[in-house]
């Protein structure tokens, strides 16, 4: 399983913003960024305009980092997106926010993305009732998502269930059965993440 394996807070430095990727750390004096919110290397702290070009680039890059994935599936991500009737940066979203992985940050799983890649991963989850440790995993509509009995007596799970998140519109919660469930695909008013599909689009189209 491909996955990105350097520092990630130099990830936030060089988009210009807190991507979040690191969970609690972002909130806390600790977090890179708030201590040098510039781009990382030599030239780092150069003010540089962008062109379209690299406006585009740095949508998509943001959005790739924020999702966890790497070049060629966020490629076979668009590809998909675009042949969907509807409009193809939304479609690629709901895509993205379709993953089991981000499903489990969601339903508050996971610090951030990458805490909830590791658990679905070890096998922590159940999709209808079977077991699936595929991060990409693609949930739909209707699919109820349930932590394994053996993981719910855990410290971690527990701390998961007594704070639970607030929930995006199409996504409900037991959070005391440790279950969730899809109940409709992600509109793009309910995607929070700060990125700007159309350039991501304008990118891929050239």
């Amino acid at each position: 399983m491909a996955r990105y394996t350097e520092a990630t807070c130099r990830l936030c430095r060089r988009e210009g913003m807190k991507l979040f990727l690191k969970g609690d750390r972002c909130y806390t004096d600790k977090c890179a960024f708030t201590r040098r919110a510039y781009a990382p290397g030599q030239h780092g702290q150069s003010r540089k305009k962008l062109s379209n070009y690299g406006l585009q680039l740095r949508e998509k890059q943001k959005a790739k980092r924020i999702y966890g994935v790497l070049e060629k599936q966020f490629r076979t991500y668009y590809e998909k997106a675009d042949k969907q009737r509807g409009i193809t940066g939304e479609n690629l979203l709901r895509l993205l926010e379709m993953r089991l992985d981000n499903v489990a940050f969601r339903l508050g799983y996971g610090a951030s993305r990458t805490e909830a890649r590791q658990l679905v991963t070890h096998g922590h989850f159940l999709v209808n009732g079977s077991k699936v440790d595929i991060p990409s995993y693609k949930v739909s509509v209707d699919d109820v998502i349930t932590v394994c009995d053996s993981s719910k007596a855990t410290e971690k799970f527990k701390v998961f269930a007594e704070n639970p998140k607030t929930l995006p519109k199409w996504l409900s919660a037991s959070p005391e059965n440790f279950e969730g469930k899809i109940v409709a695909e992600p509109a793009r008013e309910d995607i929070d993440v700060p990125v700007n599909e159309t350039l991501i689009v304008e990118l891929y189209s050239k």
